[in-house]
């Protein structure tokens, strides 16, 4: 009894003595931190709402649209930022700096831990929730499949899927003009081409009548997660307690409706992604013959990338849960953007009517000069349509910005000087090691000093004369048309051909026969990490417009 009582005060002491010892390293690794990062603090930038929360809750506000832009205005392109407890965070619009990060230094600026470990636990391993080599051996084998060339053989499926959703809105409109959720329409055809063109599946979405888990998952899987802001800031320390069998008990007695949403949607698409890809992959192994009587005749992206799996060098092929990792990585990206890009700009053209004739105008001569639909070439042919696409996913693109991490110290040079809280000019700044910086992909988008004084407005129009030379000087590191939207560097958007390509489709057969115009309903737009647009007061994703049919034969 006596040795029973003495091991247990033993064993009292040692794990108090552990954890003690544990906080005492966690608060003097803070410190030493904080040490490290004494010289951000010289960085202008807004004052911190709490120690606990710094400016995390303005920076991942739904509604912080007027904190980023008052930011931008008052601290100009670089702004220090306060993260919990006292970590120093930057906020980078400046074209220099952002070169180092996305392209000269990849290597040192990754995807935050909270953002890889979101997309491994909404996705698997996939593109999105990769680092490194096994990033860099993935995107080897996935970039030929999003060329333009592989595009071509695409347009038929984005056609196809794109007139049945005109033939359902003239239905819709057989008596007249009627009030649509265009976000609801644009979300369902987008996740009908990337389900058909990318995974050679059907969701059957345009059809009211069935509904789809998948698509219900995916559907709700970011407006859940943005109404948890805080979660993607934790998930770093949690996500690897315990064993998985374990997490995905306890997290089921998490008391948030958001967390269960979450928990729904990822099990949901889960199912779904390994009932198609083993059916798949059971065609593969029968032939081509059993593969082109699927959907996308064995075209699609995900048929075309498990061959390339299976004939690539054994060093560099994915294995199945990889495989399994792209499905819900490429359907989500495809859908959520696009929808929202799409929607923005049924929006500025009901606001636009002037703009939207012209557009209209365009396509019908285009349609009727060349027989009907057009072909990828005669798309990207058409100016007005281009100068639309370019200035709106540069004024708003559907996301706004996104984090990273310095892995080690690294230093970032500027174009244009800070000047800092003592008074002195800052050219370069050191980025100590663990330090977040955030990529402003719109601040350097809607940048003055770059774009002009207009550059925060929409005008289609500067894109049908020769952009300024300020534009061109300022080396902008994205991989499309002088802007960030689609990112640059080793983790640029892979698929931005794809989502270009569909939303001039779209519009090309959609804005010849409807004329767009708003209700008395007002907009607003959720920042999250895809922007989307809701009802005033609501959370729920919606942009009703009133439809117009029209006959472009008149």
């Amino acid at each position: 009894m006596l040795l029973n009582v003495t091991f247990l005060k033993l064993f009292a002491v040692t794990t108090a003595t552990l954890l003690v010892t544990s906080v005492v390293v966690v608060i003097l690794s803070q410190v030493h931190h904080w040490y490290r990062q004494y010289h951000l603090r010289n960085i202008p930038g807004p004052a911190s709402q709490s120690f606990a929360y710094g400016n995390l809750r303005q920076v991942f506000s739904l509604h912080g649209w007027e904190f980023h832009k008052s930011m931008v205005q008052k601290y100009g392109r670089v702004t220090k930022i306060w993260g919990f407890f006292g970590d120093a965070q930057l906020h980078i619009g400046d074209p220099k700096a952002l070169y180092n990060i996305l392209i000269k230094d990849q290597d040192v600026f990754e995807e935050t831990d909270a953002f890889i470990e979101a997309n491994k636990i909404f996705f698997g391993p996939g593109l999105l929730g990769t680092l490194g080599t096994l990033h860099r051996r993935q995107r080897k084998l996935l970039v030929p499949i999003f060329s333009a060339n592989h595009m071509r053989y695409m347009i038929p499926v984005f056609y196809k899927i794109t007139h049945q959703l005109h033939d359902i809105l003239q239905t819709k409109l057989a008596n007249g003009p009627q009030e649509i959720d265009v976000k609801e329409w644009m979300t369902r055809v987008a996740l009908e081409i990337v389900g058909q063109s990318g995974l050679g599946y059907s969701f059957e979405t345009l059809d009211e009548t069935k509904s789809n888990q998948y698509a219900a998952a995916v559907k709700m899987l970011f407006p859940a997660f943005g109404a948890i802001p805080i979660l993607r800031q934790i998930l770093p320390y949690v996500c690897n307690i315990g064993t998985p069998s374990f997490r995905r008990w306890a997290v089921r007695f998490l008391p948030s409706k958001n967390v269960q949403l979450l928990i729904k949607a990822t099990k949901a698409m889960d199912e779904t992604s390994k009932k198609i890809f083993y059916l798949k992959k059971a065609a593969l192994e029968k032939g081509d013959d059993t593969v082109v009587q699927q959907i996308g005749e064995g075209r699609d992206i995900m048929s075309v990338l498990m061959r390339s799996n299976l004939n690539a060098h054994e060093a560099d092929r994915m294995p199945d849960y990889e495989l399994l990792g792209q499905m819900s990585t490429l359907v989500f990206s495809a859908m959520d953007t696009t929808s929202s890009a799409l929607s923005r700009i049924m929006l500025l053209l009901s606001l636009n009517p002037k703009v939207q004739d012209r557009l209209r105008q365009e396509l019908i001569d285009a349609r009727k000069e060349y027989g009907g639909d057009l072909d990828y070439d005669d798309l990207h042919a058409l100016p007005y349509l281009e100068a639309i696409c370019r200035e709106t996913l540069r004024a708003y693109p559907p996301i706004t910005q996104t984090p990273r991490i310095a892995r080690k110290d690294a230093m970032l040079p500027l174009s244009t000087p800070i000047r800092a809280n003592d008074g002195s000019t800052i050219n370069e700044i050191l980025i100590p090691k663990n330090s977040t910086v955030f990529v402003a992909i719109q601040t350097l988008n809607t940048d003055p000093l770059i774009w002009g004084p207009d550059a925060t407005e929409w005008k289609p129009e500067r894109w049908l004369s020769p952009l300024p030379e300020s534009v061109i000087n300022a080396h902008i590191p994205g991989v499309y048309s002088n802007m960030l939207t689609f990112l640059g560097g080793g983790r640029a958007c892979i698929g931005f051909k794809f989502s270009q390509m569909e939303i001039k489709i779209i519009l090309s057969l959609l804005i010849p026969s409807f004329r767009f115009s708003t209700t008395d309903k007002t907009t607003d737009w959720l920042m999250g990490a895809v922007s989307s647009p809701v009802i005033s007061g609501s959370m729920k994703p919606s942009m009703p417009l009133i439809l117009t049919p029209i006959n472009p034969e008149a």
